[in-house]
């Protein structure tokens, strides 16, 4: 799988050839109907940086020549060129961290951001104030010294603070959305881990991450979210674009990604896998998997079957095919054309495979779990 980075502003992939299909005996791609829409240009103006000394002592003192390098310093931004009230969705990591402070004891780090990094802070915690008060109490203070309201929506992907952060939330009138459609977060983390945690004088080399991610055995799927026929497809980087960008004036259900502030550069006629799914109540099924929270499709080689990822806990044995020869090549070149897009995928529910029309569209990206 392409790895992906972080740097300022974006999070970037090193740039994906273009390459010719591999598919032999798919079904022909499912045909979607475009609307075209431009879509604003990422943020390239600098972020206004405000940093505090650390919350935790540190075992040694650090002498840095730019503040900015300091990796026990704290941070805050926020876009100065964004409306604070646009800011209504929140992605948020409470959790230990590869460090210890002065006491022995693993540091835990507070670490907050909206899906285009407009707003991105962090703070760390001693572990003997771990609480849902605390987080209650963090929460007010971001949207207090930032000017930004409180969020309307906190999405995380820690099934081990669910308990802690719901709590949180909900005596904040904030929705708590377990999820793992955290993708900024997520990449900010992995980024984190080498800019900083790693260069921190408590840094532990080896830790394991103490609250490491489910992969929770496959469940049988709720009769309400069968399909009546699936297929893998492909569709061009291009055409995956443009239908992601319509959700945006259409009333598809579906989610899409800011491929621009991923740094996701696949040349535009890269054949990009997807699924698509075929019902006659086409839009009742897009509708009870628009609440999904849908992360990620993966095929079981072994099982002969597809696995749907969704929330953070959930898993569900999608679909299931006879295996063949035929059938198992066709599985193993589509998981080989996802890893070559950089984990990048797509799941569509349509009323026909022949039709033009997309009543479902998820945008789907499969990233490794976090080293923290």
């Amino acid at each position: 799988m392409a790895s992906l980075s972080f740097d300022a502003t974006r999070i970037r992939t090193p740039t994906l050839l273009s390459h010719k299909p591999i598919f032999t005996s798919l079904i022909k791609p499912v045909k979607i109907s475009y609307c075209f829409f431009k879509k604003p240009s990422p943020i390239e103006s600098k972020l206004d940086l405000f940093r505090s000394e650390s919350s935790v002592s540190t075992p040694k003192e650090v002498e840095v020549d730019d503040e900015e390098d300091d990796p026990t310093a704290e941070l805050c931004f926020l876009d100065p060129e964004i409306d604070p009230g646009s800011v209504s969705e929140w992605e948020l990591d409470f959790c230990s961290r590869p460090i210890l402070d002065i006491r022995g004891k693993k540091v835990w780090e507070l670490v907050v951001c909206d899906s285009s990094l407009s707003l991105q802070f962090t703070k760390f915690f001693p572990n003997n104030v771990i609480n849902s008060v605390t987080l209650k109490d963090a929460i007010v203070s971001i949207s207090d010294y930032l000017g930004v309201p409180l969020p309307e929506k906190i999405r995380f992907f820690r099934s081990q603070m669910q308990t802690i952060i719901t709590k949180a939330c909900k005596e904040l009138g904030i929705k708590p959305i377990p999820s793992k459609r955290c993708l900024s977060l997520l990449l900010w983390l992995e980024e984190r881990y080498e800019t900083v945690y790693m260069r921190h004088p408590g840094f532990q080399k080896g830790s394991k991450p103490l609250l490491a991610l489910d992969n929770p055995f496959p469940m049988e799927l709720p009769d309400n979210l069968f399909g009546e026929k699936w297929a893998f497809v492909q569709l061009p980087f291009s055409a995956v674009r443009e239908e992601a960008s319509s959700l945006e004036t259409t009333f598809v259900f579906g989610a899409g990604l800011d491929l621009d502030l991923l740094g996701i550069e696949i040349d535009d006629k890269t054949l990009v896998p997807g699924l698509a799914v075929t019902s006659s109540r086409a839009k009742p099924l897009a509708a009870w998997m628009n609440g999904l929270e849908v992360s990620s499709i993966e095929t079981d080689i072994s099982r002969g079957c597809l696995l749907l990822s969704v929330g953070i806990s959930s898993r569900y044995v999608y679909a299931t095919y006879k295996k063949t020869p035929v059938t198992t090549n066709e599985a193993e070149a589509w998981e080989a054309a996802k890893k070559a897009c950089g984990g990048l995928h797509f799941l569509a529910i349509q009323e026909d495979l022949d039709s033009d029309d997309c009543v479902g569209f998820w945008l789907l990206l499969d990233l490794p779990p976090p080293p923290v």
